[in-house]
């Protein structure tokens, strides 16, 4: 009997908890060092950017939602929340009309202002590299009423990644990648999250910090580069040797390439939550670009010359 009162107090204490920390007052800071101060956590959210969607929802807080922007598609249940457009045509009146406690949009959102005119509480956070990921999930975190839950999910992100990281082959650390974002073409230079996440694999880059995150390339700066991995699109990986120059680069006719399909680049590409899942995503390409290598050189040892391409 004193085990089953035990038991019925605890509950009820942590019942108590949960109702404390869902009215307790909430403040956090924004990207434009605003303080917003909230009187009880939000429970209905409109999200503005496809990683603050995700954010909030790996925070497990995406009940909360009640729509998002149109390009928002991570998990599946956000895709039947009313989509409000982009940032620079967000639907302004029906987004109003779902009566928000709080809006989350990003800083070059265009809707800012009329948002706040209309009385709305706007939260403005972008994540543009690893720092700025940690720092918007203790944000969010801190906003939802849950401030442990940042921390610990960037931990657990921090423990994926150095876990992938474990998984890339010694023959391939330090060799130098390039990893085209757009075809015009635009590269994922050092100081972006995804030379970031590179270089947590143990990767170089051949586009320098100097030239920004997300550099549009002379074409030619590639083939003088000569990069010894390539990353891109399968879409994108497809056209490269058709352009001038690039069917010589050794990358491309020795298949020392990553491909990746619609779904997969959709997380290599977008900042947030799924930053651990990128890097698990390019430490299995490298694992097996790593054992392709070796077949190689065991062919060549043999006397048979090399393998032909994958």
């Amino acid at each position: 009997m004193r085990r089953l009162a035990m038991a019925s107090m605890l509950a009820v204490l942590a019942l108590l908890g949960a109702a404390a920390t869902a009215h307790a007052a909430v403040t956090v800071e924004d990207d434009r060092g605003r303080r917003i101060e909230l009187a009880t956590p939000p429970q209905r959210i409109v999200s503005l950017l496809p990683s603050l969607t995700e954010s909030v929802c790996a925070l497990q807080a995406c009940q909360r939602l009640v729509g998002t922007d149109r390009f928002s598609n991570w998990p599946h249940s956000v895709l039947t929340l009313p989509k409000l457009g982009g940032l620079e045509d967000t639907q302004i009146e029906r987004l109003v009309a779902l009566k928000p406690d709080v809006v989350l949009v990003a800083g070059s959102s265009r809707a800012i202002d009329r948002l706040e005119a209309l009385g709305q509480r706007v939260v403005v956070l972008e994540p543009k590299n690893l720092q700025d990921t940690e720092r918007v999930l203790v944000q969010l975190a801190r906003l939802l009423g849950d401030a442990p839950a940042g921390p610990a999910l960037w931990q657990a992100m921090q423990t994926r990644v150095a876990a992938a990281a474990a998984r890339v082959p010694a023959q391939l650390r330090g060799q130098k990648v390039y990893f085209e974002v757009a075809s015009a073409p635009y590269a994922a230079g050092e100081s972006s999250f995804v030379g970031e996440m590179l270089a947590r694999l143990g990767m170089g880059n051949v586009v320098p910090a100097a030239l920004g995150p997300f550099p549009k390339l002379n074409p030619e700066f590639v083939v003088r580069a000569r990069p010894d991995l390539i990353m891109a699109s399968r879409r994108a990986l497809a056209e490269m040797p058709g352009r001038p120059g690039w069917s010589g680069l050794q990358a491309l006719t020795a298949q020392r390439h990553c491909g990746f399909d619609a779904e997969r680049w959709e997380v290599l590409v977008r900042p947030g939550p799924r930053l651990a899942e990128a890097a698990d995503i390019v430490a299995d390409c490298l694992v097996e670009l790593g054992r392709a290598d070796g077949q190689r050189v065991a062919r060549v040892g043999a006397g048979k010359g090399p393998a032909p391409p994958r």
